[in-house]
């Protein structure tokens, strides 16, 4: 057969050997310890996705709160006694009293009435509801009133009638039983008749109970009409709501108040429990975007870097990081304990600390020394457990956890191999040779100086203003625009109360006293504390001076749904609420000093506290301002004790721990320079920049010990990539984590910086020689699994 001078060869003339069918060549089966090997990933891998799923992030108030302390106790206590913060509903309208109209109260006392069935609420209060209950009232009264009139009447005339008189007797007989009982009970008939029947469908009714002469609301119902354009509802729930039930609370709450047609021109949810709510939701948004651009920031800095070996392997450090921060959520998942807003971040942060270790391994520094710096990093992030912040404690406590996680994994996955790829040409060359160190002179003139310049930074740190308030820790939120609108319209967006304790707070001389301390707080900070509600404002008709009797029948005739807002059921706590501003915390701090000294000295056996959320706020600042230097230096100092105790040179210790602190106060001092405020997370500065400065500064010794030009080019990768992935934080929506991004991508490039500095400086005995050609050939990433 032949194709234009082509011929194929005869089949019978080929080779034997080529018409042999070749065996394809088996399949090897996997042996036990693969199997093994494979079946243990995918169990820790769904113990992992299972705990991760069972993680809940907790931005409740409390995670902001000094927990323990006597401030927040007072708080808690009286969330049980008189429900927690309220959910703040406020409808405005631009007509004068429209929403107090016949045809507007059926639908508020409606809206009202639904609120008050949402699970988890403990009671609500508004106008209508207000005006709904004192119009029950007024009507039993004036019932008991007639019906008691009648009776007297009709007992005189039937007495006249058994002993003989006659009609005209009877009817005489009558008039003169019911004079006395007239001369003392007229006058409230007379008050209430020119208003009408007391019903919500009567105008002249809720204008006279509600607005005094002159058209202004009264004092005692401002808390839910705080003008004539304006009312309010409040929602308050019930104590202890967690974080998830506060969320579904504020969702429930803002999808009743829409649906109403209530004549408004505007509708604003907002109150405490929502800033929370809007803050978890913010976190929950954040904490996966923020999370996927951190890491993808951190894999580009490593791929971008030719020198960390191959393209796949240069992504071998993110992925044991990822392992060792999904380790870190499950374990914490499992546990049952929540994260709160250090859980945005977190993902980041330990990005870019677990990458160390991988890096470190690969480049073959010694397992000891990488186990050692692990273990300080960890020791450092725990001491932020002291912290007097639960979610500032929850963040240190999973950072430690994390670090020493993605150190084991790094040494399960990086561990060196025999037969590793051979090394490339231009890898081969890598000797050099170490310039000589500058005159000691010279050497500690500029330690010296540089010294200084830290040291007036740790000078700095009591000056700078630290904020612990939580609504401006959640700046930056849409919901933070809702409070100051409510804020303009209430003059308040904050509660202080004034709570007395005793064996009887409606005895006459302790309702005297909280009479007494109100005016006294009225006349002296009016501009700045606006009365809500009282015992006092309730019982003003009875006069300045009641007698107890007058004060129990006076309160069997309030209605329980008024008195249970100042009164406990037992009598043995009365709280007087004021409206406050949000303001600077030194501000407040002084205002509430002035408070409680402006407070009359309580009747004998009566206790008086001044609570609520600005008091703890307070509390915070103080508890977190007069721990700055010990935050500070307590990361520093157990880092260098782990250092000390685990390395077998001591001066690299030492060395670390002074590039830790060095490190920290220029930090310091940038901020002092920038003017910018502390968070409870920037505060502890320096625990923070001790992790990465103390390991810096052990992995560079090393590396210059051993001439190892990969070890230290991986050190500088580390700091790169961290420092990078803590820059992702700036695209926070939230400004403490905004600030907190920049601060320790900061501190990272400070804390390498005072490294090399520090290693310059002061080289040490043990380091190389100066012009001793040294040096190994390298690979990085060479004992890689892959």
């Amino acid at each position: 057969m032949r194709l234009r001078g082509f011929r194929l060869p005869d089949p019978r003339r080929l080779p034997t050997r080529l018409l042999r069918p070749v065996p394809l060549p088996r399949a090897r089966r996997p042996g036990h310890r693969t199997i093994a090997a494979s079946l243990a990933v995918l169990a820790v891998a769904g113990l992992a996705v299972g705990g991760i799923a069972r993680v809940e992030i907790n931005t409740s108030v409390e995670s902001f709160l000094p927990a323990g302390d006597p401030a927040v106790a007072d708080l808690q206590e009286r969330a049980e006694s008189f429900g927690g913060d309220p959910i703040v509903v406020l409808v405005e309208s631009a007509e004068p009293g429209s929403l107090l109209g016949p045809d507007r109260l059926p639908r508020l006392l409606s809206l009202e009435g639904e609120l008050a069935q949402l699970p988890n609420v403990a009671v609500v209060y508004g106008p209508a509801t207000v005006l709904n209950q004192v119009a029950i009232q007024a009507q039993n009264l004036l019932a008991q009133i007639t019906g008691r009139r009648d009776g007297l009447r009709a007992a005189a005339e039937q007495q006249a009638r058994e002993a003989g008189a006659g009609p005209a007797a009877v009817a005489r007989a009558g008039d003169e039983a019911v004079v006395e009982f007239d001369q003392r009970y007229g006058s409230l008939l007379v008050q209430g008749l020119p208003a009408g029947l007391p019903t919500l469908h009567n105008p002249s009714f809720v204008r006279s109970v509600i607005y005094d002469v002159e058209g202004a609301p009264k004092p005692q119902w401002r808390f839910v009409v705080p003008s004539d354009r304006a009312v309010t509802v409040l929602v308050r729930p019930r104590e202890n709501l967690d974080q998830a039930g506060t969320e579904r609370l504020v969702d429930a709450v803002r999808a009743a108040a829409g649906r109403p047609d209530l004549g408004s021109t505007r509708l604003t949810v907002t109150g405490v429990p929502s800033v929370t709510a809007a803050l978890g939701e913010q976190v929950r948004r954040e904490v996966p975007i923020l999370g996927a651009i951190a890491a993808t920031a951190v894999g580009l800095c490593f791929l971008a870097i030719p020198w960390l070996g191959g393209r796949g392997r240069r992504l071998v450090p993110l992925f044991v990081a990822l392992g060792g921060t999904a380790l870190t959520y499950a374990a914490f998942g499992w546990a049952g304990r929540g994260l709160s807003l250090g859980v945005v971040a977190f993902l980041p942060v330990l990005l870019g600390i677990g990458s160390y270790y991988a890096l470190y391994v690969a480049n073959r520094a010694r397992v000891r020394g990488v186990l050692v710096v692990a273990l300080a990093s960890a020791a450092s992030f725990a001491s932020l457990a002291v912290s007097p912040v639960p979610f500032v404690r929850e963040f240190g406590v999973a950072l430690a956890i994390g670090v020493l996680v993605s150190a084991a994994l790094a040494l399960l996955v990086l561990r060196s191999r025999p037969g590793a790829a051979p090394l490339p040409a231009e890898r081969e060359q890598c000797s050099a040779v170490v310039s000589a160190p500058p005159p000691r002179r010279v050497r500690m003139a500029v330690l010296a100086a540089l010294i200084a310049l830290s040291a007036s930074g740790w000078a700095a740190l009591p000056g700078l203003r630290v904020e612990t308030d939580p609504q401006l820790l959640a700046a930056g939120l849409g919901a933070l625009d809702d409070a100051g609108r409510a804020e303009r319209v209430l003059g308040s967006s904050g509660e202080v109360a004034v709570v007395l304790d005793g064996d009887d707070v409606l005895r006459p001389e302790a309702l005297e006293w909280s009479r007494r301390a109100q005016e006294a707080l009225i006349v002296e900070y009016g501009d700045r504390l606006r009365p809500i509600l009282s015992a006092p404002d309730l019982l003003q008709f009875l006069g300045r001076s009641p007698t107890a009797e007058q004060i129990t029948a006076a309160m069997r005739l309030l209605p329980p749904y008024l008195s249970s807002a100042v009164v406990r059921n037992d009598r043995r706590a009365s709280v007087s609420s004021f409206g406050v501003q949000l303001q600077n915390l030194d501000a407040q701090n002084r205002l509430l000093d002035d408070v409680r000294r402006a407070l009359p000295p309580p009747p004998q056996g009566y206790r008086a506290r001044v609570v609520g959320l600005p008091v703890v706020a307070a509390r915070g600042y103080e508890l977190v301002s007069d721990g700055r230097y010990a935050g500070n230096m307590l990361g520093i100092v157990a880092a260098g004790v782990v250092l000390v105790a685990g390395l077998g040179r001591r001066p690299d210790a030492l060395r670390a721990a002074l590039a830790a602190a060095l490190a920290t106060g220029w930090g310091l001092l940038v901020v002092w320079a920038t003017g910018l405020s502390l968070s409870p997370l920037t505060v502890t500065l320096g625990s923070l920049t001790a992790a990465t400065g103390c390991e810096f500064a052990v992995l560079l010794a090393q590396a210059g010990r051993r001439a190892d030009r990969w070890l230290g080019r991986s050190v500088l990768v580390a700091a790169l990539a961290s420092a990078i992935g803590y820059a992702v934080l700036a695209l926070s929506g939230l400004s403490m984590i905004r600030q907190f991004g920049l601060a320790l991508a900061g501190s990272v490039i400070l804390s390498y910086l005072a490294a090399l500095v520090v290693l310059r400086l002061l080289p040490g005995r043990t380091d190389a020689a100066p012009g001793e050609p040294v040096g190994s050939p390298r690979t990085p990433l060479s004992g890689v699994r892959t």
